[in-house]
Protein backbone atom coordinates (compact mmCIF):
# COMPACT_ATOMS: atom_id res chain seq x y z
CA UNK A 1 0.00 0.00 0.00
CA UNK A 2 1.08 3.60 -0.60
CA UNK A 3 0.98 5.42 2.74
CA UNK A 4 1.19 9.21 2.92
CA UNK A 5 2.28 11.42 5.82
CA UNK A 6 1.56 15.14 5.32
CA UNK A 7 2.97 17.91 7.47
CA UNK A 8 0.42 19.10 10.04
CA UNK A 9 -0.86 22.62 9.34
CA UNK A 10 -3.06 23.36 12.36
CA UNK A 11 -1.89 26.30 14.46
CA UNK A 12 1.24 25.34 16.43
CA UNK A 13 0.83 21.65 15.63
CA UNK A 14 4.23 19.98 15.44
CA UNK A 15 3.32 16.32 15.84
CA UNK A 16 3.67 13.97 12.89
CA UNK A 17 1.59 10.95 11.92
CA UNK A 18 4.46 8.47 11.62
CA UNK A 19 7.93 8.45 13.15
CA UNK A 20 10.91 7.12 11.17
CA UNK A 21 10.71 3.96 13.28
CA UNK A 22 7.09 3.43 12.23
CA UNK A 23 8.02 4.10 8.61
CA UNK A 24 10.71 1.44 8.84
CA UNK A 25 8.13 -1.11 9.99
CA UNK A 26 5.97 -0.32 6.95
CA UNK A 27 8.74 -0.30 4.38
CA UNK A 28 10.11 -3.53 5.85
CA UNK A 29 6.81 -5.15 4.93
CA UNK A 30 6.99 -3.90 1.37
CA UNK A 31 4.79 -0.83 1.65
CA UNK A 32 5.69 2.51 0.07
CA UNK A 33 5.70 5.54 2.38
CA UNK A 34 5.60 9.11 1.11
CA UNK A 35 6.48 11.75 3.71
CA UNK A 36 6.13 15.48 3.11
CA UNK A 37 9.51 17.16 3.46
CA UNK A 38 9.87 18.79 6.87
CA UNK A 39 6.93 16.90 8.41
CA UNK A 40 8.90 15.98 11.53
CA UNK A 41 11.64 18.60 11.50
CA UNK A 42 10.18 20.68 14.35
CA UNK A 43 10.57 17.76 16.79
CA UNK A 44 13.99 16.60 15.63
CA UNK A 45 12.80 14.02 13.09
CA UNK A 46 14.63 15.23 10.00
CA UNK A 47 14.09 14.24 6.40
CA UNK A 48 17.30 12.20 6.43
CA UNK A 49 15.88 9.93 9.15
CA UNK A 50 12.80 9.23 7.05
CA UNK A 51 14.87 8.51 3.95
CA UNK A 52 17.06 6.15 5.96
CA UNK A 53 13.87 4.35 7.06
CA UNK A 54 12.92 3.82 3.42
CA UNK A 55 10.49 6.68 2.85
CA UNK A 56 10.27 8.84 -0.24
CA UNK A 57 10.12 12.58 0.35
CA UNK A 58 7.35 14.69 -1.16
CA UNK A 59 7.91 18.36 -1.90
CA UNK A 60 4.47 19.39 -0.66
CA UNK A 61 1.01 18.22 0.40
CA UNK A 62 -0.40 18.02 -3.12
CA UNK A 63 1.97 15.18 -3.95
CA UNK A 64 1.15 13.30 -0.73
CA UNK A 65 -2.62 13.52 -1.20
CA UNK A 66 -2.37 12.75 -4.90
CA UNK A 67 -0.27 9.60 -4.63
CA UNK A 68 -1.15 7.99 -1.29
CA UNK A 69 -3.93 5.45 -0.72
CA UNK A 70 -3.80 5.80 3.08
CA UNK A 71 -3.23 9.19 4.71
CA UNK A 72 -1.93 9.00 8.30
CA UNK A 73 -2.24 12.25 10.23
CA UNK A 74 -2.53 13.47 13.79
CA UNK A 75 -5.08 16.28 13.91
CA UNK A 76 -8.31 16.65 12.01
CA UNK A 77 -7.86 17.78 8.40
CA UNK A 78 -8.22 21.49 7.83
CA UNK A 79 -10.55 22.66 5.03
CA UNK A 80 -7.79 22.74 2.38
CA UNK A 81 -6.76 19.22 3.37
CA UNK A 82 -10.35 17.96 3.23
CA UNK A 83 -10.63 19.26 -0.31
CA UNK A 84 -7.54 17.26 -1.31
CA UNK A 85 -9.12 13.97 -0.20
CA UNK A 86 -10.82 11.84 -2.83
CA UNK A 87 -13.15 8.83 -3.15
CA UNK A 88 -11.41 5.56 -2.35
CA UNK A 89 -8.75 7.25 -0.22
CA UNK A 90 -8.49 6.40 3.49
CA UNK A 91 -7.81 8.97 6.20
CA UNK A 92 -6.61 7.77 9.62
CA UNK A 93 -6.43 10.60 12.17
CA UNK A 94 -8.17 12.32 15.07
CA UNK A 95 -11.39 13.83 13.70
CA UNK A 96 -13.60 15.02 16.61
CA UNK A 97 -16.54 15.61 14.29
CA UNK A 98 -19.35 16.12 16.82
CA UNK A 99 -18.75 19.87 17.34
CA UNK A 100 -17.46 20.44 13.79
CA UNK A 101 -20.19 20.51 11.13
CA UNK A 102 -17.93 22.12 8.53
CA UNK A 103 -15.30 19.39 8.68
CA UNK A 104 -18.01 16.72 8.67
CA UNK A 105 -19.64 18.13 5.56
CA UNK A 106 -16.30 18.48 3.76
CA UNK A 107 -15.34 14.88 4.55
CA UNK A 108 -18.74 13.66 3.37
CA UNK A 109 -18.35 15.65 0.15
CA UNK A 110 -14.86 14.23 -0.46
CA UNK A 111 -16.10 10.66 -0.74
CA UNK A 112 -13.16 9.41 1.32
CA UNK A 113 -13.14 6.77 4.04
CA UNK A 114 -12.30 8.48 7.34
CA UNK A 115 -11.34 6.44 10.42
CA UNK A 116 -11.19 8.40 13.68
CA UNK A 117 -8.57 7.52 16.27
CA UNK A 118 -10.89 8.63 19.05
CA UNK A 119 -13.64 6.07 18.36
CA UNK A 120 -11.50 2.97 17.76
CA UNK A 121 -12.24 0.58 20.63
CA UNK A 122 -10.59 -2.39 22.33
CA UNK A 123 -11.75 -5.65 23.92
CA UNK A 124 -12.09 -3.93 27.29
CA UNK A 125 -14.38 -1.21 25.96
CA UNK A 126 -11.59 1.36 26.08
CA UNK A 127 -10.37 3.86 23.50
CA UNK A 128 -6.75 2.79 22.91
CA UNK A 129 -5.85 5.51 20.42
CA UNK A 130 -7.26 8.29 22.57
CA UNK A 131 -5.58 7.03 25.74
CA UNK A 132 -1.98 8.20 25.10
CA UNK A 133 -3.02 11.75 24.25
CA UNK A 134 -5.44 11.76 27.17
CA UNK A 135 -2.54 10.83 29.45
CA UNK A 136 -0.49 13.70 28.04
CA UNK A 137 -3.40 16.17 28.17
CA UNK A 138 -4.27 15.26 31.76
CA UNK A 139 -0.76 15.92 32.98
CA UNK A 140 -0.45 19.03 30.83
CA UNK A 141 -3.72 20.43 32.16
CA UNK A 142 -2.18 20.89 35.59
CA UNK A 143 1.05 22.24 34.13
CA UNK A 144 -0.81 24.75 31.95
CA UNK A 145 -3.23 25.67 34.72
CA UNK A 146 -0.42 26.28 37.20
CA UNK A 147 1.24 28.65 34.72
CA UNK A 148 -2.04 30.50 34.10
CA UNK A 149 -2.41 31.06 37.85
CA UNK A 150 0.69 33.26 37.78
CA UNK A 151 -0.25 36.89 38.28
CA UNK A 152 1.61 38.03 35.17
CA UNK A 153 -0.69 35.79 33.11
CA UNK A 154 -3.91 37.07 34.63
CA UNK A 155 -4.21 34.49 37.38
CA UNK A 156 -4.79 34.92 41.09
CA UNK A 157 -1.12 34.47 42.00
CA UNK A 158 -1.53 31.12 43.76
CA UNK A 159 1.22 28.49 43.86
CA UNK A 160 -0.57 25.15 43.65
CA UNK A 161 1.83 23.35 45.96
CA UNK A 162 1.91 26.11 48.54
CA UNK A 163 4.91 26.50 50.84
CA UNK A 164 5.45 25.81 54.56
CA UNK A 165 3.01 27.94 56.47
CA UNK A 166 0.84 28.70 53.40
CA UNK A 167 -1.99 26.45 52.26
CA UNK A 168 -1.73 24.80 48.82
CA UNK A 169 -4.09 25.62 46.00
CA UNK A 170 -7.21 23.60 45.32
CA UNK A 171 -7.59 21.69 42.06
CA UNK A 172 -11.04 20.40 41.08
CA UNK A 173 -11.13 17.79 38.33
CA UNK A 174 -14.36 16.91 36.54
CA UNK A 175 -14.05 13.34 35.25
CA UNK A 176 -12.23 10.32 36.64
CA UNK A 177 -11.22 8.72 33.36
CA UNK A 178 -7.79 8.74 31.75
CA UNK A 179 -7.50 12.54 31.55
CA UNK A 180 -8.88 13.07 35.03
CA UNK A 181 -6.77 10.43 36.72
CA UNK A 182 -3.60 11.77 35.08
CA UNK A 183 -4.53 15.31 36.08
CA UNK A 184 -5.07 14.14 39.64
CA UNK A 185 -1.68 12.42 39.61
CA UNK A 186 0.07 15.57 38.41
CA UNK A 187 -1.76 17.78 40.91
CA UNK A 188 -0.99 15.45 43.81
CA UNK A 189 2.64 15.46 42.72
CA UNK A 190 2.72 19.24 43.04
CA UNK A 191 1.27 19.05 46.53
CA UNK A 192 -2.11 20.61 45.70
CA UNK A 193 -5.39 19.87 47.43
CA UNK A 194 -7.25 17.73 44.89
CA UNK A 195 -10.96 17.03 44.44
CA UNK A 196 -12.20 14.68 41.70
CA UNK A 197 -15.87 14.63 40.68
CA UNK A 198 -17.46 11.93 38.54
CA UNK A 199 -20.86 10.31 38.11
CA UNK A 200 -19.37 6.79 38.32
CA UNK A 201 -18.84 5.49 41.83
CA UNK A 202 -16.70 2.65 40.44
CA UNK A 203 -14.28 5.12 38.84
CA UNK A 204 -14.13 7.17 42.02
CA UNK A 205 -13.49 4.01 44.02
CA UNK A 206 -10.52 3.11 41.80
CA UNK A 207 -9.05 6.58 42.29
CA UNK A 208 -9.61 6.36 46.03
CA UNK A 209 -7.77 3.03 46.10
CA UNK A 210 -4.92 4.55 44.09
CA UNK A 211 -4.47 7.84 45.91
CA UNK A 212 -6.02 7.21 49.32
CA UNK A 213 -6.41 10.32 51.44
CA UNK A 214 -4.25 12.40 49.09
CA UNK A 215 -7.41 13.29 47.13
CA UNK A 216 -11.13 13.69 47.81
CA UNK A 217 -13.66 12.03 45.53
CA UNK A 218 -17.23 13.25 45.10
CA UNK A 219 -20.22 11.98 43.17
CA UNK A 220 -21.34 14.44 40.51
CA UNK A 221 -24.34 16.30 41.95
CA UNK A 222 -25.13 19.99 41.81
CA UNK A 223 -24.54 20.32 45.53
CA UNK A 224 -21.12 18.68 45.36
CA UNK A 225 -20.13 20.70 42.29
CA UNK A 226 -21.09 24.02 43.87
CA UNK A 227 -19.39 23.20 47.17
CA UNK A 228 -16.19 22.10 45.40
CA UNK A 229 -16.01 25.30 43.34
CA UNK A 230 -15.90 27.47 46.45
CA UNK A 231 -12.22 28.08 47.05
CA UNK A 232 -11.08 26.29 43.86
CA UNK A 233 -8.03 27.78 42.16
CA UNK A 234 -7.85 25.48 39.15
CA UNK A 235 -10.79 23.62 37.57
CA UNK A 236 -10.08 20.97 34.95
CA UNK A 237 -12.76 19.68 32.58
CA UNK A 238 -11.98 16.08 31.65
CA UNK A 239 -15.35 14.69 30.61
CA UNK A 240 -15.75 12.40 27.61
CA UNK A 241 -18.75 10.84 25.90
CA UNK A 242 -17.09 8.79 23.11
CA UNK A 243 -17.65 10.43 19.73
CA UNK A 244 -20.30 12.82 21.08
CA UNK A 245 -20.34 16.47 22.08
CA UNK A 246 -19.21 16.98 25.68
CA UNK A 247 -21.98 17.84 28.18
CA UNK A 248 -21.87 21.27 29.83
CA UNK A 249 -21.14 20.87 33.53
CA UNK A 250 -20.75 24.55 34.42
CA UNK A 251 -22.92 27.42 33.26
CA UNK A 252 -21.80 31.03 33.14
CA UNK A 253 -23.47 31.67 36.47
CA UNK A 254 -21.20 29.11 38.12
CA UNK A 255 -18.20 31.34 37.47
CA UNK A 256 -19.43 33.57 40.31
CA UNK A 257 -18.59 30.74 42.72
CA UNK A 258 -14.89 31.09 41.86
CA UNK A 259 -12.43 33.69 43.09
CA UNK A 260 -11.31 36.19 40.38
CA UNK A 261 -8.11 34.94 38.76
CA UNK A 262 -9.04 31.28 39.11
CA UNK A 263 -8.39 29.15 36.04
CA UNK A 264 -10.55 26.81 33.95
CA UNK A 265 -8.73 24.29 31.73
CA UNK A 266 -11.16 22.57 29.37
CA UNK A 267 -9.53 19.40 28.05
CA UNK A 268 -12.89 18.41 26.54
CA UNK A 269 -12.73 21.31 24.08
CA UNK A 270 -11.99 18.94 21.16
CA UNK A 271 -15.52 17.65 21.65
CA UNK A 272 -17.06 21.08 22.13
CA UNK A 273 -16.04 21.75 25.73
CA UNK A 274 -17.70 20.94 29.07
CA UNK A 275 -18.01 24.53 30.33
CA UNK A 276 -20.65 26.82 28.83
CA UNK A 277 -18.11 29.65 28.52
CA UNK A 278 -15.50 27.55 26.70
CA UNK A 279 -14.43 28.24 23.12
CA UNK A 280 -11.46 26.75 21.25
CA UNK A 281 -8.15 28.59 21.52
CA UNK A 282 -4.69 27.96 20.09
CA UNK A 283 -1.18 27.73 21.48
CA UNK A 284 -0.58 31.18 19.94
CA UNK A 285 -3.38 32.70 22.05
CA UNK A 286 -4.23 30.04 24.63
CA UNK A 287 -6.32 32.02 27.13
CA UNK A 288 -9.12 34.52 27.49
CA UNK A 289 -11.02 35.89 30.47
CA UNK A 290 -14.75 35.71 31.21
CA UNK A 291 -16.13 37.34 34.37
CA UNK A 292 -12.66 37.48 35.86
CA UNK A 293 -11.95 33.76 35.29
CA UNK A 294 -9.05 32.71 33.06
CA UNK A 295 -10.04 30.10 30.43
CA UNK A 296 -7.43 27.82 28.81
CA UNK A 297 -9.14 25.91 25.98
CA UNK A 298 -6.40 24.87 23.55
CA UNK A 299 -7.83 22.27 21.20
CA UNK A 300 -4.54 20.44 20.62
CA UNK A 301 -2.94 20.58 24.04
CA UNK A 302 -0.55 17.64 23.48
CA UNK A 303 0.89 19.50 20.50
CA UNK A 304 2.80 21.68 22.96
CA UNK A 305 4.91 18.64 23.90
CA UNK A 306 4.96 17.38 20.36
CA UNK A 307 7.95 15.05 20.53
CA UNK A 308 6.68 13.10 23.55
CA UNK A 309 3.17 13.09 22.10
CA UNK A 310 4.27 11.84 18.68
CA UNK A 311 6.12 8.84 20.06
CA UNK A 312 3.30 8.03 22.51
CA UNK A 313 0.72 8.22 19.73
CA UNK A 314 2.76 6.07 17.34
CA UNK A 315 3.10 3.39 20.00
CA UNK A 316 -0.68 3.09 19.93
CA UNK A 317 -1.51 3.68 16.26
CA UNK A 318 1.23 1.64 14.54
CA UNK A 319 -0.45 -1.78 14.92
CA UNK A 320 -3.59 -0.41 13.26
CA UNK A 321 -1.65 1.31 10.48
CA UNK A 322 0.13 -1.98 9.77
CA UNK A 323 -3.20 -3.81 9.77
CA UNK A 324 -4.72 -1.36 7.29
CA UNK A 325 -1.65 -1.55 5.04
CA UNK A 326 -1.11 -5.32 5.22
CA UNK A 327 -4.73 -6.39 4.76
CA UNK A 328 -6.09 -3.43 2.85
CA UNK A 329 -8.67 -1.20 4.49
CA UNK A 330 -11.69 -3.30 3.46
CA UNK A 331 -10.43 -6.56 4.96
CA UNK A 332 -8.99 -4.77 7.97
CA UNK A 333 -12.31 -3.09 8.81
CA UNK A 334 -14.39 -6.18 8.04
CA UNK A 335 -12.18 -8.40 10.18
CA UNK A 336 -11.67 -6.13 13.19
CA UNK A 337 -14.83 -4.79 14.89
CA UNK A 338 -12.75 -2.49 17.10
CA UNK A 339 -11.13 -0.81 14.10
CA UNK A 340 -14.54 -0.72 12.39
CA UNK A 341 -15.85 1.29 15.36
CA UNK A 342 -13.48 4.03 14.22
CA UNK A 343 -15.22 4.40 10.86
CA UNK A 344 -16.88 7.83 10.95
CA UNK A 345 -17.31 8.65 7.26
CA UNK A 346 -17.45 6.34 4.25
CA UNK A 347 -18.18 7.31 0.66
CA UNK A 348 -20.45 10.21 1.50
CA UNK A 349 -22.17 8.52 4.43
CA UNK A 350 -21.84 9.36 8.10
CA UNK A 351 -21.23 6.19 10.11
CA UNK A 352 -20.94 7.39 13.71
CA UNK A 353 -24.16 7.64 15.71
CA UNK A 354 -23.00 10.21 18.31
CA UNK A 355 -21.81 12.53 15.53
CA UNK A 356 -25.08 12.19 13.65
CA UNK A 357 -27.08 12.90 16.78
CA UNK A 358 -24.92 15.88 17.74
CA UNK A 359 -25.16 17.48 14.30
CA UNK A 360 -28.68 16.37 13.36
CA UNK A 361 -27.40 14.49 10.32
CA UNK A 362 -28.48 11.06 9.00
CA UNK A 363 -26.14 8.21 9.86
CA UNK A 364 -25.80 4.47 9.46
CA UNK A 365 -23.95 1.88 11.52
CA UNK A 366 -20.33 1.34 10.42
CA UNK A 367 -21.03 -2.23 9.33
CA UNK A 368 -23.98 -1.06 7.22
CA UNK A 369 -21.86 1.65 5.59
CA UNK A 370 -19.21 -0.90 4.71
CA UNK A 371 -21.74 -3.45 3.45
CA UNK A 372 -23.44 -0.89 1.22
CA UNK A 373 -20.18 -0.11 -0.57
Amino acid sequence: MRVGVPKEIKNHEYRVGLTPGSVRELTGRGHAVLVESGAGAAIGLGDEAYVAAGATLASGPDEVYRDAELIVKVKEPQPDECRRLRPGQVLFAYLHLAPDRRQTELLLASGCTAIAYETVTDVHGGLPLLTPMSEVAGRMAVQAGAACLEKSRGGSGVLLGGVPGVAPGRVVVFGAGTVGSNAAQAAVGLGAEVVVIDRSVDRLRRLDERFGNRIRTLLSTREHIENALHGADLVIGAVLVPGAAAPHLLGRGDLALLRPGSVLVDVSIDQGGCFATSRPTTHAEPTYVVDGIVHYCVANMPGAVARTSTFALNNATLPYVLELADLGWRRALAGNPHLLAGLNVHRGRLSCRPVGEALGLPWVEPAAALAAD
